[in-house]
Formats: structure tokens, sequence, C-alpha cells
């Protein structure tokens, strides 16, 4: 059912129909109201989100003794906490319904189940996180 969604994450832009069918099956849908936190920065990872419907703020306290960082807007198509199904790390940023919102959640857990049955899909995973890297590393011209 959200395959397709899936498919364009940029992430799992390098997996086949049946990977992608495999991590659907573990998606859940999720609405929120304005005003809720959806995450918590330090709070621990518990997935992926892909924001179907509405905007979430996004936001950072870098220093307890600072006012809050604007970071960003995201709204449908976008994807937020995708580190959290790599590492163990806490949430760098606070994430807020700005609208009603809809996203869909893949948690962790069920990622990792995913990769430990599918190997194929961290190798895939890897080379994806490898072109970021590179990306990232290139000199400006």
């Amino acid at each position: 059912m959200y395959e397709d969604t899936l498919a364009n994450v940029p992430l799992f832009s390098g997996l086949d129909k049946k990977e992608l069918r495999e991590l659907a099956r573990s998606v859940q849908e999720r609405t929120y109201s304005p005003g809720t936190v959806i995450v918590k920065q330090g709070d621990t990872g518990s997935g992926l989100y892909i924001i179907t419907k509405g905007r979430v703020h996004i936001t950072q306290v870098s220093d307890p003794d600072r006012p809050e960082k604007d970071l960003a807007t995201a709204g449908p198509g976008e994807v937020i906490g995708e580190m959290a199904l790599l590492d163990d790390l806490p949430r760098s940023a606070t994430m807020t319904a700005v609208d009603e919102v809809t996203a869909l959640l893949l948690p962790v857990w069920e990622f990792r189940t995913a990769m430990r049955n599918s190997p194929d899909i961290a190798i895939k995973l890897l080379a994806v996180l490898s072109r970021r890297l590179r990306n990232v590393e290139k000199p400006a011209r």
C-alpha cells in the first residue's frame, strides 16, 4: 500500500519492489493536530517520518540559555528522522505540527528486522549513504 511513497524517499531509491513491499508492511499512518510535538529534541528516535499532508515546523535548541532556532518547515513528500533508522543517537531537533498533519512512520525496530531478513536492503542503503557522503565532501568549484 505504501510502496510508492517509500520509493520516493531518497534513502530507499535503490530498493526494488520486493524490498519496498517488505518495508511498506511496517509503515504506520499517524495523524497529528496543530501544535502537537511529533518528535522532541533529545528523545530516542523511534523511526522515519514521511509527511503526506500538512506542515511541520522544525526547531533546535543548541544552548539552554539561548532561544530555540528555526531550522525549517517540512511539508508533503518530505522525510524527517531518517538517521534514527541507522543510529541510536537522540533526536537533534523538535518537530511540531503547524496544521493537521498526516505522516507515515517507519518504526526503527521494524526497519532493522527487515534489514536482518533481507541484507540486500542494508547493502543498497550503504550505497545511497556513500553517495550522500561523497556529495558533501566534494570540493566547491
